[in-house]
């Protein structure tokens, strides 16, 4: 399936007597997203001098769509049926790349901060990825509505596969309704665990104090030294039983502890996190899965943020927030699996400056 087709399966929204044809005009906003745009004005911008290279792919037989009509288009789409492109796009381009495999799913919210309707700008829209940790793709992308992330985070999941998956999510996932949906799809998590669980928490720390002090117990320790900082881990991981109870965690088998010790220009900090876990895994790949979980922050809200500056990102009205955030997604998506070996910022740059750049880009994924 190429990004077109997979356009073309949208229902348009709008009144019968358009102009420009949906797909059309969404793939012209992905090819502007891939170029640098970042608003509905700078896409028709784009669509206006890049209009020759534009029908190679898409005919736009009404010429360049206006500010006008992408924003009237990113208002009015569904933002269910929009963001299920980036799936179908992911899931045919995911056969190509083994996604099959086992992988590591991370879950985690990200608030578009500027994107407030006014008088709201104390509660901006909170979306929650799904991001595939080895691949470096988003996969699925929901609105927080009601019942907040962690409902959001469940239904974000609910639209995934997650056979053979290590889903990995912060302590605001430590529910029984999240361990439910990852197991049911197949799927096994790692969660970190914090007072919002405090009888949990409790039990936890008795068994991995009375664990520490055994001198049977496996600890791995690793050293890092770079930029200035030296990190030294220390981790562990034992068999657990919870206490049977409505809200207790489904298929808790394991807890594990993980200390970091930094230092920094001479400034020593420590932190203890405690991990519930579905299955036993060896310390060493518990470190791994645990640093790896940052990648959604590194290596997607920060581009997200200092790439495509969603944090500064002003659409605010109807549907527009959260399409033109699917959007970005998908664009981040496509620039990842360029498969030219530069930064990000340059396969954005060199898609702007070279026309044959930016159909490569958009054609590659199949």
């Amino acid at each position: 399936m190429t990004i077109i087709e997979a356009l073309d399966e949208i229902t348009d929204p709008r009144a019968y007597n358009i102009r420009h044809d949906l797909k059309d005009i969404l793939f012209v906003a992905l090819a502007a997203m891939l170029c640098g745009a970042a608003n509905c004005t700078e896409m028709a911008i784009f669509a206006a001098t890049r209009l020759e290279i534009l029908r190679q792919v898409a005919p736009l037989k009404n010429g360049a769509p206006s500010h006008n009509t992408f924003t009237a288009v990113f208002r009015m789409l569904d933002p269910q049926a929009f963001e299920a492109v980036l799936r179908r796009v992911m899931t045919a381009f995911g056969t190509q790349a083994r996604s099959d495999a086992p992988r590591h799913l991370a879950v985690d919210g990200k608030c578009l901060r500027r994107a407030f309707e006014k008088g709201f700008a104390h509660m901006p829209p909170l979306t929650v990825t799904v991001f595939d940790c080895d691949n470096l793709v988003s996969l699925a992308h929901v609105e927080a509505r009601e019942g907040g992330e962690a409902q959001a985070a469940i239904e974000a999941l609910a639209l995934l596969s997650l056979k053979g998956c290590t889903v990995t999510g912060d302590a605001l996932n430590c529910h029984r309704r999240f361990t439910k949906a990852v197991r049911e799809s197949g799927g096994h998590y790692v969660i970190t665990l914090k007072g919002n669980q405090s009888k949990l928490a409790a039990d936890t720390t008795v068994a991995l104090d009375k664990a520490a002090a055994n001198p049977k117990t496996k600890i791995i320790e690793t050293q890092d030294n770079a930029h200035g900082r030296i990190e030294t881990r220390r981790a562990f991981v034992i068999p657990f039983a919870q206490s049977p109870g409505k809200n207790s965690l489904i298929d808790l088998r394991a807890i594990a502890r993980v200390e970091s010790q930094r230092i920094i220009n001479g400034k020593i900090t420590v932190d203890v996190r405690t991990f519930v876990m579905s299955r036993m895994l060896p310390p060493d790949v518990l470190l791994a899965i645990v640093r790896m979980h940052w990648f959604i922050e590194n290596k997607l809200h920060w581009q997200l943020d200092v790439l495509m500056d969603e944090d500064g990102a002003r659409t605010r009205k109807n549907h527009g927030p959260i399409n033109i955030a699917v959007l970005r997604r998908l664009a981040l998506n496509v620039l990842r699996n360029d498969p030219q070996n530069i930064p990000l910022s340059h396969k954005r740059l060199k898609a702007g400056w070279d026309n044959h750049a930016l159909i490569i880009a958009l054609t590659h994924m199949r």
